[in-house]
């Protein structure tokens, strides 16, 4: 504490809201005060920081200069609020006690962060006190959102509060100068968390660190305990341990993560530009899809099969640059769960459920609050887009304009597929880390929990609950329950016009807005499922503009797992019974004659065949077509082996389809397919034919958005995770005068619905009360 001179000419409390918990917030504000010889003190509440300033009026107005102008690296500020208040007479500037006001709620909550270059040189100093510490961290990095119970975000409020800090740590977080001050998970080897090892039942709390490189140089499959969750880890270049670990882990073919040890190895393994590299470095520490290089054969192909990108991360933890240090060579690092159900982050739980992946466990004793998985970001026109929204990212929040009370409160819980919530508070939209699928209680139930934690976080009491509008989604289910528990209105919303609403709160549009949304399948208004729509958003809902020729899926959802069965669909709805005589096609080869004398009954009779206007389920069906896949174990997996097919095209030809003047506008398809069965048959190249394909698309998008004359253009929806697709359409969009946008911070997929159900709820909310 420093003495200061009395200056009580003029006395301000702020009040400071964003991002301002957990990032050396209270320290920069107590050096920059105390250097300006002003009085007061800095608090965390559970709104965000306040600052009681006591002095000159033209040294406060410094004050306030300086700290938007030189805010700690992660720090934001989302507003400040000024009030003049009496003069206390202080004679310093300190550090107070944190303070809870149960009527308060909004504090945003800062995301894990990789390993800050200081805290890495700490650790790989033999001089220093933390060499070889796998926990070191400081304000500028470790974890925040993983180990936060409540907030204001205080050690005593965190999974940290289980470790006293020892007399050098303690001085640490008690010095300003010190970059470990107020540094809620600051620890030491004497004080912290410790590593573990556990193999055949046994723990061994010796050397774990070394037992668990030797057990990768073994071939075994190694679960660690990261910063969010567990991970799987195996030797990349280890053929017979990755084909193990995809077997086990029921994951026959997505491609796998990476982890390089250094910068310098991740070059040697994929093509890093400047944004990508980046990306790479930055504190998130997402994993990135990169191109391969073609050129190296150390890593296994097994790693990423018939994908030309491999996801590739840095190491985000002290634990991991000491494992990938020592161990010399990248690692396979996939989600430590059993397949379909949430990662696991509890040791015994792990023990338990890993058991029958893994053949080792390096594990900690600092507990993870809630499970965070790894990000996956891509690069689209030069720009990072996110892909699944977790650690690094995860929670974030998006600042949205309203006319609503500034005490508004809408929990939104997204859909089935790649699931996360959603919570505004006023014209704050927070959007959670990614959870998952739907499939199974396990997973509902983190989607429960992950629902309670925000709310609980915040001190929130919702005013509505929005969800899809698809009546068996898991999440629809979940917010029936809340909506009956909170007693407030259910607002069910149309799954495209989410989509949209997502992208136009990232980039703060206003209507009137064009939304193209493509995807694989959505609830529909008119009862048939969605997936290849041109919406107009007004002020106050959405139009139904444009969509494409529905066709039939024969057999349903099982049409999301055989693309050929979508093929068939597409097939029949331009040839009809003339379809199934097409033997020459790979999609027809593939059924025996039983099952096309079953299907052909349901397509005529119009059983079990719902009607759909899926680009989605489109690209499955040309995969199949173009003999690429005809069943899947993973989403999206079909859809991305055209696209790199198109990649390794530069034709710019088109095929014909045809816009009706009806209303809404239907985009006829048909003439394209055909001729894509034409060039099948006359043997053009598998790489041209999914060229044209994806050009053919792309006009589509031209040509109906000038029919619509909108200027502004957003591309949303899971098929604009295709890069070929997205990066065609906004160069030719942007060639033909319109402004598009498309997801960039928040995901494109189902990942980002919820934000744009919020932002649904909030035009609706008014009525809802009624």
């Amino acid at each position: 504490m420093i003495k200061l001179a009395i200056l009580n000419q003029y006395s301000r409390r702020l009040v400071i809201r964003g991002r301002v918990q957990g990032v050396g917030f209270r320290p920069f504000v107590y050096r920059l005060a105390t250097e300006l010889a002003l009085c007061g003190g800095v608090k965390n509440t559970s709104q965000g920081v306040v600052i009681d300033l006591e002095g000159d009026p033209e040294v406060i107005a410094q004050f306030l200069y300086r700290l938007r102008q030189s805010l700690p690296a992660h720090a934001d500020i989302q507003s400040i609020e000024q009030k003049e208040i009496p003069a206390a007479g202080s004679t310093t500037f300190e550090i107070w006690p944190s303070t809870t006001d149960a009527t308060a709620a909004g504090g945003q909550i800062l995301p894990d962060l990789a390993i800050c270059p200081e805290c890495l040189q700490d650790i790989f100093n033999p001089g220093n006190r933390r060499y070889g510490y796998a926990f070191t961290s400081c304000t500028h990095c470790g974890p925040r959102y993983s180990i936060i119970e409540a907030l204001p975000y205080d050690r005593a409020q965190t999974t940290m509060r289980a470790f006293e800090m020892c007399p050098e740590c303690l001085a640490e977080y008690a010095t300003p100068t010190q970059r470990r001050f107020h540094a809620q998970p600051n620890a030491c080897d004497r004080c912290g968390p410790s590593l573990s090892f556990w193999a055949d039942g046994i723990e061994h709390k010796q050397a774990p660190l070394q037992k668990a490189i030797a057990s990768l140089k073994q071939g075994k499959i190694v679960a660690i305990k990261g910063l969010g969750g567990f991970q799987l880890l195996v030797d990349a270049r280890n053929n017979e341990a990755i084909t193990r670990l995809r077997q086990l882990k029921q994951r026959p073919h997505k491609p796998l993560a990476l982890i390089c040890a250094t910068f310098a190895a991740a070059r040697r393994h994929a093509q890093i530009s400047e944004v990508a590299a980046a990306l790479l470095t930055a504190a998130p520490g997402p994993i990135v899809l990169l191109p391969r290089r073609q050129d190296v054969s150390e890593l296994s192909r097994l790693i990423a099969p018939q994908s030309p990108f491999l996801g590739i991360m840095l190491p985000t933890t002290p634990l991991h640059y000491l494992l990938l240090g020592a161990y010399g060579h990248p690692v396979v690092a996939t989600s430590g769960n059993v397949s379909g159900e949430p990662i696991c982050t509890d040791n015994r739980a792990a023990l338990e459920k890993l058991s029958v992946i893994a053949d080792a466990f390096l594990v900690h004793n600092r507990p993870i609050q809630r499970p965070v998985d790894d990000s996956v970001v891509q690069i689209v026109q030069d720009r990072p887009q996110i892909l699944r929204h977790a650690r690094g990212y995860a929670p974030q929040t998006i600042h949205v304009a309203n006319q609503l009370p500034a005490s508004t409160c809408v929990l939104a819980v997204g859909a089935h597929l790649k699931s996360a919530i959603a919570l505004s508070i006023g014209e704050e939209i927070m959007l959670s880390q990614h959870i998952g699928d739907l499939n199974n209680a396990e997973a509902r139930n983190q989607l429960k929990q992950t629902a309670d934690d925000f709310l609980s976080l915040h001190q929130a009491r919702p005013d509505a609950i929005a969800c899809d509008q698809h009546p068996d989604y898991g999440s629809t289910q979940l917010a029936q329950a809340l909506a009956k528990k909170w007693k407030v209105p259910l607002i069910p919303v149309q799954h495209h016009y989410a989509h949209i609403l997502a992208c136009m709160a990232e980039h703060q549009l206003q209507a009137p807005v064009l939304g193209v949304a493509w995807d694989g399948t959505g609830y529909g208004t008119d009862g048939t499922i969605w997936g290849g729509e041109f919406l107009q958003v007004t002020d106050h809902g959405f139009e139904r503009m444009a969509h494409c020729l529905p066709y039939d899926l024969p057999g349903a959802e099982q049409c999301s797992l055989e693309p050929r069965r979508s093929a068939l669909g597409l097939l029949y709805a331009c040839y009809g019974a003339a379809a199934f005589e097409m033997t020459d096609l790979a999609p027809m080869q593939s059924f025996t004659r039983p099952q096309l004398v079953i299907l052909r009954k349901m397509l005529t009779q119009k059983v079990n065949t719902p009607a759909t206007s899926s680009i989605g389920r489109m690209f499955d069906g040309v995969a199949s077509l173009l003999n690429l896949h005809h069943y899947i174990s993973f989403e999206g997996q079909a859809a991305r082996t055209v696209e790199f097919a198109a990649s390794q095209s530069s034709v710019r030809g088109v095929y014909p389809f045809v816009l009706y003047d009806t209303q809404p506008v239907l985009i006829d398809w048909r003439p394209m397919l055909k001729a894509m069965v034409r060039d099948i048959q006359d043997a053009v190249m598998t790489p041209v034919i999914a060229a044209k394909f994806h050009n053919t698309l792309t006009k589509m998008i031209v040509d109906v958005s000038r029919q619509m004359g909108i200027q502004q253009v957003v591309l949303a929806g899971g098929c604009f995770q295709n890069k070929v697709l997205i990066e065609r359409t906004i160069r030719q969009l942007s060639s033909a005068g319109f402004t598009p946008y498309w997801s960039q911070k928040v995901p494109t997929n189902d990942g980002g619905l919820a934000v744009g159900q919020v932002k649904a709820a909030w035009r609706q909310l008014p009525h809802a009360r009624r």
